[in-house]
């Protein structure tokens, strides 16, 4: 049986140590051989240069890269010179997102995702493999399933190639969410996006803001690891089984939110017998 392939997100560093780590994290991950990087952008691009600056050192390691995008407060001119960049450097992946908005800039009117897809798909054709962001949850700003899973369609029917969920620790949240797309049509990947569990309160904070749902039991298994090793290993057993159980739902990869931390990602991937481990 072939192992199912995954993927690696990092956010761009800013302190030439946090490069350095990057550097060692990518080192350490390159041996389970990831199907591809992506590096996220920002609050309305706020991490532009940054981001670039990832992306262009990854590719230059003939690693594949998917660097995230969105419009933000840019203008199309901006995004079509990065976009065209990033095509020179020969980079064939990409993360479309609305993005949030940086503060102060909230009477900007946001860019939807399927306007970013439609517009790279105008300038660019089939270039990019393009991947959206999906919310298995429902994300925090939509009325009901039926309402998200509707805009995920319109970002599919507006090129994107393949979707890939907000983190979640309840296999039937997967499911659930699947189905629903199902019926409304969606036949293009859904990719589970997983969050290995090493810091309860930023994982806390994290769902907070993002809408993803931290279940009682979960919480209380958090609450109880009598050590920062105890929750590590506590979060380990979730997330693979977890996977183990999407696995046997036929999930066509994984995208794993790294944190710029490798020793959670390689621990989770040897378990399962992914990559080359």
């Amino acid at each position: 049986m072939t192992a199912t392939p995954f993927s690696v997100e990092f956010f761009p560093p800013k302190t030439v140590e946090g490069k350095q780590k990057l550097q060692r994290v990518v080192d350490d991950l390159q041996p389970l051989q990831p199907e591809y990087y992506s590096v996220t952008y920002g609050a309305g691009g706020s991490t532009r240069h940054q981001t670039r600056d990832v992306v262009v050192e990854l590719a230059g390691r003939q690693l594949e890269v998917a660097p995230h995008l969105s419009f933000g407060a840019d203008d199309e001119a901006s995004v079509r010179a990065l976009l065209q960049d990033y095509k020179d450097q020969g980079i064939r992946r990409l993360v479309a997102l609305r993005g949030d908005l940086p503060s102060g800039m909230g009477q900007v009117r946001p860019v939807y995702a399927n306007q970013l897809v439609q517009f790279v798909r105008q300038e660019f054709g089939d270039w990019f493999h393009i991947a959206v962001a999906c919310y298995p949850e429902v994300h925090p700003q939509a009325k009901g399933y039926e309402e998200d899973v509707a805009y995920l369609a319109n970002k599919l029917a507006a090129g994107a190639d393949e979707a890939i969920t907000q983190y979640f620790y309840n296999l039937e949240s997967f499911l659930v969410f699947r189905e629903h797309c199902s019926r409304q049509g969606i036949d293009k990947p859904l990719v589970p996006g997983i969050m290995p569990i090493t810091n309860m309160e930023n994982l806390v904070r994290f769902s907070e803001n993002c809408g993803a749902d931290i279940p009682r039991w979960l919480r209380k298994g958090m609450a109880g690891a009598a050590s920062k090793e105890a929750l590590i290993a506590f979060g380990e057993d979730v997330v693979t089984r977890l996977c183990e159980g999407l696995i046997r739902e036929g999930v066509p990869a994984f995208h794993f939110y790294s944190m710029n931390q490798s020793g959670p990602v390689s621990r989770i991937c040897q378990r399962l017998g992914l990559g080359n481990s």
